[in-house]
């Protein structure tokens, strides 16, 4: 009985000596951030000193004396100096993917301050780009950002241009191509405009280069469309430059709306590339959207019966290239399109849009699918809305029970964010009044722009929310300039939109745009704060966020951006943290010689 009982006392002092080990692994941190101003966004608005991490997820925060305690030799530890530190932002509407398969390829306008050096730009890229290839700007820029407050005229981009193909949208509202694009899309006087889209004509008949969406996109749609692609290899490359440009602001996650002219999966080789190596600097969330003008069912269900959502695939990083559903035009015959420059469309000219958007929303609730959808309007999200209350009553509430939201909601109503309410629904908004919002009140007045969309309400309602840009062919891919859009109510050019009572406060809009964006893609339980056990994405700013003057809220980056536990950009004391990538090809792209936005 003596050795017994040795025996069992043994096993015991074994059994705590091994718990005290596991306990010790638990709490040794792989990384500490000290010195911080760090903000967890929690729900009491905490701010701590320092952070320890592990594995990719938040360990601990406190002081720096607490931290240090999960110091072993091998942690690496990072002074913040007293910088201000954020979770990740979270943009629920970028068009991830398809932005950085183009990126390259594009001469980008965003954050230029005059037309006088958007026009130098354009010269020096014209005579860089070899035959075959075209100067192009695609979109993230208002003529209000310009000291000049207006659109560049044909005559200025022929003089910057001459016989180089060129090829310049603004938003989806209109574009631009002179003389050398028109001959090289062949385009001339008896060319018919898709429908909804017109080519602007002089007094004696000619083209000026000028093309209009009536509100109809379909003309810049086959205009970009026409643009010679990059190689597979450049796409990559491009993807990769695109990515480091959305770390630079502290962006760690996106969720991809899809988009017209982007098909899956061919078009998504770029970023499944990166995924499939473990090379991916920023957790993506993708939505289908479908591309044929109805065959959009046939679409849906071919994709449902060879993928499956929330699911991962062969990828190295957990939610980093993530299936979410269906969207953004589930069905083409009930898209409603954002051009303030055009008269507001109606579902009601279009006879098929009920059954052709019912029979899809009623795929997606039976398989088990979320879906988002664009809805710029009220009364289009009101006639969405009876489509959506029809399908959830015949499947017994099912639709209410799964995620769905809907897209921009500029005008939407109080009456119908209480049905969207009732159904669980969600609502993504973007940034496009900054870029268009002048146009916005020009057509619809000011005292309608003053709520659009109505964030505070949407929030005051208890209805999820996220927040995000609509980059890159609409507004700018920067999200700064939108939150300071959410918090200050002014556009890019700073003409006043917002009333006092539909402006955010800093913490308001940086929680839309971590952990409101977090629920678009059902990712609110891992990611959106800085709490324990939450995922390690965060970035250390260039300026305190929460005191900067107002105005400045918009020049804010990042200079250290951390994706689950890694360091995936550094710039200023951090820049030598930053990991080496690939220069900018081909030899011949704007990104190698202007970058992308433009301080």
């Amino acid at each position: 009985m003596k050795n017994i009982a040795h025996i069992i006392l043994l096993l015991l002092l074994i059994s705590c000596k091994n718990d005290t080990k596991k306990e010790s692994i638990i709490f040794e941190a792989d990384l500490i951030i000290t010195n911080g101003n760090i903000a967890l966004m929690d729900t009491k608005q905490t701010i701590v000193q320092a952070l320890a991490i592990r594995d990719g997820k938040v360990l601990a925060s406190g002081t720096n004396q607490d931290m240090l305690k999960y110091r072993i030799e091998t942690t690496r530890l990072i002074d913040a100096k007293g910088r201000t530190v954020i979770p990740g932002l979270n943009d629920s509407h970028l068009h991830l993917t398809r932005g950085g398969r183009f990126y390259n390829s594009e001469l980008r306008w965003d954050g230029v301050t005059s037309l006088k050096r958007a026009l130098e730009m354009l010269k020096e890229q014209a005579k860089r780009t070899p035959e075959g290839q075209w100067v192009r700007v695609i979109g993230g820029w208002s003529p209000y950002q310009f000291e000049e407050n207006r659109f560049p005229t044909m005559e200025e981009i022929e003089s910057a241009t001459g016989n180089v193909p060129t090829f310049i949208s603004f938003l989806y509202s209109r574009g631009w191509l002179n003389k050398a694009g028109l001959k090289a899309r062949g385009i001339d006087e008896k060319t018919i405009a898709p429908k909804g889209s017109s080519f602007e004509k002089d007094e004696n008949g000619k083209l000026t280069g000028v093309l209009f969406a009536e509100p109809n996109p379909t003309i810049l749609y086959m205009s970009i469309g026409a643009l010679p692609s990059l190689t597979e290899d450049q796409m990559i490359n491009s993807t990769i430059q695109f990515y480091r440009e959305l770390n630079s602001f502290g962006i760690t996650s996106g969720i991809d709306a899809g988009g017209g002219g982007h098909k899956f999966p061919k078009d998504y080789s770029g970023t499944k590339s990166l995924a499939q190596k473990g090379e991916m600097p920023i957790r993506l969330s993708y939505y289908l959207f479908p591309q044929n003008k109805g065959d959009e069912y046939q679409e849906f269900q071919d994709w449902m019966a060879t993928n499956e959502v929330g699911h991962n695939g062969e990828i190295h990083l957990d939610h980093g290239y993530e299936l979410e559903g269906g969207g953004e035009f589930l069905a083409w015959s009930a898209g409603d399109y954002e051009n303030f420059l055009a008269p507001q469309p109606m579902l009601e000219d279009r006879p098929t849009w009920r059954s052709d958007l019912k029979r899809i929303v009623k795929l997606h609730v039976d398989k088990g699918w979320p879906f988002r959808i664009h809805a710029t309007y009220g009364e289009t999200i009101s006639n969405m809305l009876d489509v959506f209350e029809e399908v959830n009553a015949e499947t017994n509430g099912k639709l209410a029970s799964q995620r769905w939201l809907f897209d921009h909601a500029e005008t939407v109503t109080k009456r119908e964010l209480k049905r969207i309410k009732s159904l669980n629904g969600g609502i993504a908004i973007q940034a496009r009044m900054a870029y268009a919002g002048e146009y916005f009140v020009e057509r619809y007045g000011a005292k309608k722009a003053e709520e659009a969309p109505p964030v505070k309400k949407i929030m005051d309602m208890g209805i999820p929310i996220g927040a995000g840009t609509d980059g890159t062919r609409v507004a700018s891919y920067n999200p700064w300039p939108a939150l300071y859009w959410l918090v200050s109510g002014k556009t890019v050019g700073d003409f006043q939109l917002s009333n006092s009572s539909n402006k955010l406060s800093r913490e308001e809009a940086l929680h839309l745009y971590t952990k409101g964006s977090a629920w678009v893609s059902k990712e609110e339980d891992v990611k959106g704060s800085l709490e324990n056990g939450m995922y390690a994405d965060l970035a250390i700013l260039s300026d305190d966020y929460f005191s900067v003057p107002e105005s400045q809220i918009k020049t804010i980056k990042s200079v250290l951006t951390i994706v689950n536990g890694k360091i995936v950009y550094g710039a200023d004391d951090f820049k030598n943290l930053s990991p080496d990538i690939p220069e900018p090809i081909p030899a011949w792209s704007p990104v190698k010689f202007f970058g992308g936005y433009q301080d």
